[in-house]
């Protein structure tokens, strides 16, 4: 449930965006198919909230939705019967053993075509939010193509992603690109001290999301950002020549940590997509540490092992999302790295 809700004026951040918007809007040229391309937590998500309530207010604003009426309330409660959620762990509500590692053709059927071809409840249109767009299968990509291009009666779509360009050509020609851009991260550090952050903790979870204020708050809040200090620690005891024998202990750990935030998140996660989603994420962290020590000062020795890191983490990479073994790969590049 949404404890606010956002209009586009209270989003910052992002002003080329939401002036592309506004202008459409004023203008009367919204499409009913919008992309917003960006990295994952800058406002992407906030905004199509932020839009579709406009969409749907009973008293819309020249150039923002009122917030007051009923229809606002409804999308500010997360329960507007014609404002859609889509996102690919829905298919665990239709198949609970479902894994949910792309957006589904079962998912599309039951959320966004049946509800698309169907008279609005509240009679000001409809409005469907796709989140990571790019993650859905060949089958439900070519069955959205039709309604993109003539939806029933009044209807917003938008398709939320972070790769635009793993989505169909068929599927961008029919809607337009809004460009969502990476935050600074002073502007992240400042609102992760407002929220009682330390000062230190915020720039190192600024410095972690690389310009996304979601994950760096998430990753606060889960202590994601507190527990990753001591990967750094071994990594740089293993640079110079001084593996840490627990390093795929400690990753399986953090990891661990990681999931059990996800799943008080969201119970229908997946719990295996959910540990190698994490293991992943702390490789990734891994490798970027790594590349940030590789420094001209160095001497060749300690290069050269950097570089054979650096390697050996990114196959690990491969590994897990070729769905190997989650154990066996981090008992690799464990070995690997020692």
């Amino acid at each position: 449930m949404m404890a606010v809700l956002l209009l586009l004026r209270d989003i910052f951040g992002q002003e080329l965006a939401i002036t592309q918007l506004r202008q459409a809007q004023l203008a009367g040229r919204v499409p009913h198919g919008l992309i917003f391309s960006g990295p994952n937590g800058v406002g992407k998500g906030t905004t199509a909230r932020a839009l579709g309530a406009w969409f749907l207010c009973d008293h819309p604003l020249a150039d923002d939705s009122c917030g007051k009426c009923p229809s606002c309330h409804l999308v500010e409660s997360g329960t507007h019967p014609d404002f859609h959620m889509i996102y690919r762990q829905l298919v665990r509500l239709l198949k609970k053993t479902s894994k949910a590692r792309d957006l589904s053709i079962d998912v599309i059927k039951e959320y966004f075509l049946g509800p698309a071809s169907r008279t609005p409840m509240q009679g000001n249109g409809k409005v469907f939010v796709i989140e990571e767009a790019e993650t859905m299968s060949r089958d439900a990509a070519n069955a959205i193509l039709k309604t993109l291009e003539e939806p029933y009666g009044r209807t917003l779509i938008l398709l939320l992603t972070d790769q635009p360009h793993y989505l169909l050509p068929t599927m961008r020609s029919r809607c337009q690109v809004v460009q969502f851009s990476g935050l600074s991260d002073d502007l992240i550090i400042g609102q992760l001290e407002a929220k009682g952050i330390d000062r230190a903790t915020a720039e190192l979870a600024a410095h972690l999301a690389q310009g996304s204020l979601g994950p760096a708050i998430r990753w606060t809040e889960d202590g994601l950002v507190q527990r990753i200090s001591p990967l750094f620690e071994r990594l740089a005891s293993a640079i110079a020549g001084h593996p840490s024998d627990d390093l795929p202990k400690f990753i399986a750990d953090v990891s661990a940590q990681q999931v059990l935030a996800e799943q008080a998140r969201d119970p229908n996660i997946s719990k295996d997509q959910a540990t190698r989603d994490a293991v992943v994420l702390h490789l990734r962290f891994a490798s970027e540490y790594l590349r940030a020590q590789f420094t001209s000062d160095l001497d060749a020795g300690k290069k050269l092992r950097i570089c054979r890191m650096i390697d050996d983490i990114a196959q690990s990479q491969i590994y897990i999302e070729g769905n190997v073994n989650v154990n066996l790969v981090l008992e690799h590049v464990g070995n690997r790295l020692r």
